[in-house]
């Protein structure tokens, strides 16, 4: 991914903050002859030597598993908010621009099957429902294994990560304040997560 100097991320935390509060990525793979793409719900893991681990799952009816090679890497895109800014906000001739926070992550993939397959499902659902008392454990097995049997389950080893987070970085503190109160005036959910951002980052 292409990330100007101004707009690279690279705090290990916020990265990782970031993939679990946007587990719903775009995972990219080549068939061969073309790209293919799915998004899956994914749990981001990282152990106690700073591996990071992305478990996924998807439909068996779904080809794309099988394209996944031990050998090549996979691409998992992680967006998070990302919203329009007006050159009305500067205090000088501008353009406009977008505003974004966006992860690509890239990893081989092990498939899982039995227990391991079983785990992550049942790890999910309690991520899920943490405050439910619905658990895989407690419906009938019968049923639990037969809906396993239609779903293909996977641990990616990330290899490496790209962060972009373009937030004005490049702008006075003029115009960087003008950015952040017209987006909090905005009121939608994008808007706001960048402000958000985008204040945290001038007060770090």
């Amino acid at each position: 991914m292409y990330i100007p100097k101004y707009y690279r991320e690279e705090d290990r935390q916020e990265i990782l903050a970031f993939l679990k509060h946007n587990n719903f990525p775009a995972m990219v793979s080549f068939d061969g002859e073309k790209p293919i793409a799915t998004h899956a719900v994914v749990e981001v893991t990282e152990d106690e030597n700073g591996k990071i681990t992305i478990y996924a799952h998807i439909s068996r009816a779904n080809p794309q598993w099988k394209t996944f090679d031990k050998q090549e890497e996979i691409l998992l895109i992680f967006q998070g908010a990302h919203t329009y800014i007006s050159p009305r906000w500067y205090n000088h001739v501008n353009v406009p621009t977008w505003n974004y926070m966006v992860v690509h992550v890239y990893g081989k993939v092990r498939l899982l099957q039995g227990d391991a397959l079983f785990e992550m499902l049942s790890r999910l659902v309690r991520n899920h429902e943490a405050n439910s008392q619905y658990r895989l454990e407690s419906l009938p097995q019968d049923f639990v294994q037969k809906e396993i049997k239609g779903v293909v389950g996977f641990a990616i080893d990330v290899t490496r990560i790209e962060a972009g987070y373009k937030l004005s970085q490049n702008r006075n503190d003029e115009d960087h304040e003008n950015i952040v109160r017209e987006l909090e005036k905005r009121g939608d959910e994008n808007s706001k997560e960048i402000a958000e951002a985008m204040h945290k980052r001038n007060n770090a």
